[in-house]
């Protein structure tokens, strides 16, 4: 497998090779949701570097959903100049941009947002000061949805080639999906199949309110045990979405090359993989940093190779994927080097919490 190639992923698009930006956290933007230019200038130089797909920052689709200050905000018109000037600069560099959109759910803390936290059962998280959410009503869900569909027609109208669906990490979707944080008794809760409604409906709304070569990304979990989200209904999950009118599936495994322990030595790759059709596109994500390790994940059933960390220390990554023996420098980085690749203060500063990531 060669993670230079060029693969069709449908709606009239190829990426160039088969590299993707996974969303990350950097806590540069502005109070208001717009973006800094410190976000557009990192995000920009990765695009640059020649990655095939670039993934904004997790960006929230209503003004009181944040999980974090710096949060990239995609609930308002007012945003709309920051992220069209950001998809211009990224679709100049012929890299497929998208925009990760989420809500945080009983994530979203009431420091932050001054409204007590929704999920879709009443759960707590770690952090939260022991506030209960609020379980959200029928129409709350349903406004949800929509407020989902608004922000990826604003981010069309921006120019962005497509959104990805954050279904994982503990985030509002992910809540929904989970048996543990999901236990209603209604339409949006049961089974996997009722329980993946709400992701469901949200795929099938931005279907409808977008054009027919606005491609749609979802990203999933595929364990986690205090949620409720297990490997076998994420792959009956991950059956169903590919029914959907969605162009990718993301699977988020912080690292792919563990064994799950269930006695199966398949990476969680492959099973997926034999799961969903023959050619849907796979992206797989977790502690990748050279091209063995790419190249590796490719022979497991990814057609597209998601980083993270190493994207951030080596923004001309995929340019060097041709060397079978690349190996970039690995962890820590001193400061000066963050800076020299398009870090700003604050995303330096909170790289820092990242155990051995940054010399202090």
């Amino acid at each position: 497998m060669n993670p230079t190639e060029a693969l069709d992923i449908g709606r009239g698009f190829t990426i160039k090779n088969r590299s993707c930006l996974a969303a990350m956290t950097n806590k540069q933007s502005n109070e208001d949701g717009t973006l800094s230019e410190e976000e557009i200038i990192w995000l920009s130089r990765r695009a640059k570097g020649g990655f095939g797909i670039t993934t904004t920052a997790a960006a929230n689709v209503v003004e009181k959903g944040r999980g974090w200050e710096g949060e990239m905000g995609v609930w308002g018109d007012h945003q709309l100049p920051g992220l069209t000037k950001l998809a211009s600069q990224l679709n100049s560099h012929e890299t497929i941009s998208l925009v990760q959109l989420f809500h945080g759910g009983m994530r979203a803390p009431r420091e932050l947002n001054g409204v007590q936290p929704i999920s879709a059962s009443e759960n707590t998280e770690a952090g939260m000061n022991g506030e209960y959410t609020r379980e959200m009503t029928h129409d709350e869900i349903i406004g949800m949805v929509r407020s989902f569909t608004e922000a990826a027609v604003r981010c069309e109208k921006a120019g962005f080639h497509g959104v990805e669906l954050h279904g994982a990490h503990s985030y509002l979707i992910c809540q929904f999906l989970g048996a543990k944080t999901n236990r209603r008794t209604d339409e949006w809760g049961g089974d996997i199949h009722a329980r993946s409604k709400f992701l469901r409906e949200i795929i099938k709304s931005i279907r409808n309110a977008t054009s027919e070569n606005f491609l749609i990304a979802v990203r999933i979990s595929p364990i986690i045990e205090k949620a409720g989200i297990y490997l076998d209904e994420s792959l009956l999950l991950a059956k169903e979405l590919c029914k959907l009118e969605i162009d990718m599936l993301h699977i988020s495994c912080w690292d792919v090359f563990e064994e799950v322990g269930d006695g199966n030595s398949q990476s969680l790759t492959k099973r997926f993989r034999s799961v969903i059709p023959d050619g849907f596109p796979l992206i797989s994500t977790g502690a990748v940093w050279d091209t063995k390790d790419a190249i590796w994940l490719m022979n497991e059933g990814a057609d597209i190779v998601g980083v993270a960390r190493v994207g951030i220390a080596h923004p001309d990554w995929p340019q060097n994927l041709g060397d079978k023996n690349y190996q970039p420098q690995r962890p820590p980085f001193s400061v000066e080097h963050l800076e020299n690749v398009d870090l700003s203060p604050v995303f330096i500063e909170y790289m820092k919490r990242w155990k051995n990531f940054v010399i202090k």
